[in-house]
């Protein structure tokens, strides 16, 4: 079986997190993902702490796996004409620079496309290639309370918190896969590329969906609510005796169940809470209702008694959550070997395709670990002008 994106060359100049996660995704279906990395330090990831499997940090293996790593000083003109000639041979050139920077270096996509006019370049910034806050520096965290959503993110009445999954940087690199698609896709009928322009704060202004048009079109400014919803009751965690659950039970039919499941039948035909309009207006009587009923059985029980009826599930700690039988038989945590010979886990892709098969897992590259082979295969450098290259620190 043959994966979607065999035979698509994409070279990663980026770093960290947003970018090498958007790589990783098309790396895992098919595409041949060359990380172009600063010899003698590469990733600034490669040495993110505390944790590390044969001395790598397992942060830079979370979102590097099935690329290949090569060494080259972009600074140098050799090292620069080694890009260009890569730039001839691929179809996507993947950053995640400030804007200028691209033009300093001279692989900006005026100058790419002169070399390859089907090229796609793919740009990913804290604020994008235009607008007044371009030039600033901006992490995860920074877009995460910019764009709005940490604003409600937390607990009614206290500090907003930081989503507990780097979504600042997490959706930018999903945001960028759709992109790079979506510009494969248009140059099969046009025959050129184009540049995509994908701003971290951009996509968090997406992400707020509907609580952003409720400000839009009602002035309602969001507020954290927990686990909760604004708009549809009952979702939430409950504590047990045990554990905490979440529940989502608000459909009609979803709430008589769990009506039922709770031995409270006559909720289901109580006035205030008939329809999902009257449950939302009287929410705070529900919930303290739910709370005090769900506080008298284990979390083991109410999960026995209730799933198959509600949607309702455990709160996993993350090792729970890996260890679920659940995820387990749907291949989300894998096995390859390490370099080393040792085993290693990696979580697995959840993009399943019949076409696609499985999918082997390669380990996260070492720095510049395919370097020669891809200078003398792919541009066929004899073996004594890649030493030469070395002795020079150009690769």
């Amino acid at each position: 079986m043959s994966k979607p994106l065999s035979g698509i060359r994409i070279l990663d100049l980026s770093q960290l997190l947003a970018g090498p996660y958007g790589t990783m995704i098309m790396a895992d279906l098919g595409a041949e993902v060359i990380k172009i990395e600063k010899p003698g330090a590469g990733d600034i990831g490669r040495g993110m702490p505390p944790h590390f499997f044969q001395g790598e940090s397992v942060y830079f293996i979370s979102i590097n796996r099935n690329k290949k790593s090569m060494t080259l000083d972009l600074k140098v003109k050799e090292g620069l004409e080694i890009f260009y000639r890569l730039v001839s041979e691929s179809d996507v050139v993947f950053d995640n620079f400030r804007p200028g920077v691209l033009e300093k270096l001279r692989i900006d996509y005026e100058t790419l496309k002169g070399i390859n006019p089907r090229i796609i370049c793919c740009s990913v910034s804290g604020y994008g290639q235009t607008g007044p806050f371009k030039d600033r520096p901006a992490f995860d965290l920074i877009v995460q309370a910019r764009g709005g959503i940490m604003s409600y993110t937390g607990e009614p009445g206290k500090m907003p918190v930081r989503m507990g999954a780097p979504m600042g940087d997490l959706a930018g690199g999903l945001f960028s896969v759709h992109g790079v698609l979506a510009a494969l896709y248009q140059r099969e009928k046009t025959g050129t590329g184009q540049r995509i322009d994908l701003s971290l704060l951009d996509c968090q202004i997406a992400l707020l969906i509907y609580r952003g048009l409720y400000n839009l079109y009602a002035g309602e400014i969001a507020e954290p609510v927990g686990s909760g919803h604004v708009s549809a009751i009952p979702i939430r965690a409950f504590r047990t005796k045990t554990f905490s659950i979440v529940i989502d039970a608000n459909t009609d039919k979803f709430f008589q169940e769990l009506c039922d499941g709770v031995d409270r039948k006559e909720l289901s035909s109580d006035p205030r809470f008939l329809t999902r309009a009257d449950r939302l207006k009287n929410k705070e009587a529900l919930y303290a209702i739910l709370e005090e009923v769900f506080l008298q059985r284990s979390g083991e029980e109410w999960l026995e008694r209730m799933e198959g009826r509600v949607p309702v599930g455990p709160i996993n700690s993350v090792d729970k959550a890996l260890s679920d039988p659940q995820i387990l038989s749907r291949d989300m945590v894998v096995e390859t070997t390490h370099r080393s010979g040792e085993k290693m886990k990696l979580l697995g892709n959840p993009i399943k395709m019949s076409q696609a098969g499985k999918g082997i897992f390669s380990p996260p590259p070492a720095l510049g670990e395919h370097t020669d082979q891809i200078l003398r295969e792919l541009l066929n450098f004899p073996a004594a002008e890649i030493q030469r290259l070395r002795d020079k620190k150009i690769i």
